[in-house]
């Protein structure tokens, strides 16, 4: 019985990941400021409970957009220093607020530096994947975002954004692939010109 166990336990060690330790935040911000243009799937966890699905694009630095999937069809997208909330089916102009006031800015930054005095408020990690809680040292009333990165490669898993009330957005990536982004896809007035037809 006790061979058995001692056995069941060794294998389990082994089995183990070696190279699986917390990542160290010059690693993942080299990690973040390679990502210069890639999109994917996520899975979003509102404030209230319900859950959204939808395709991400990202380039950085300062652009991000989220489709989402029916029967939602709202946008979400960032560009040229802006956030911008379109709800496709009013077809009304868009919710605008300014980019550097959201957590999201952070990692859409040009030189992503979570060694910067102040920017991280937590890091640890939880035997399979490193989190990072970064704000903005200069306004952290804008809110945190909380990252959980994996390693061997290094790659963002999630994100929660929590805003300035409190109020908690997790967005759960189905994997970025890095992709040739052209500057017209984070276009808002492409988007409303659309809605006009």
């Amino acid at each position: 019985m006790l061979r058995t166990l001692f056995a069941t336990l060794a294998f389990v060690t082994l089995a183990a990941p070696l190279s699986a330790q917390q990542l160290s935040l010059n690693e993942i911000s080299r990690y973040l400021n390679s990502i210069t243009s890639a999109t994917g799937i996520f899975t979003q966890i509102n404030a209230d409970g319900t859950i959204s699905t939808g395709d991400i694009a990202i380039k950085r630095p300062g652009k991000v957009r989220f489709d989402y999937n029916p029967p939602e069809r709202a946008l979400v997208m960032a560009s040229a220093g802006a956030v911008y909330i379109l709800d496709r089916k009013l077809g009304a102009r868009p919710d605008t607020y300014p980019l550097r006031q959201t957590p999201l800015s952070i990692i859409l930054a040009r030189q992503v530096d979570l060694s910067r005095a102040g920017m991280v408020v937590g890091h640890g990690y939880d035997g399979t994947a490193t989190t990072v809680t970064a704000q903005d040292p200069d306004n952290p009333d804008y809110g945190t975002i909380q990252m959980k990165f994996t390693g061997a490669p290094v790659e963002l898993r999630q994100w929660i954004i929590t805003d300035g009330n409190g109020s908690q957005t997790t967005v759960i990536l189905g994997g970025l692939e890095k992709a040739d982004l052209p500057n017209s896809v984070f276009s808002i007035d492409k988007e409303l010109s659309k809605l006009k037809r």
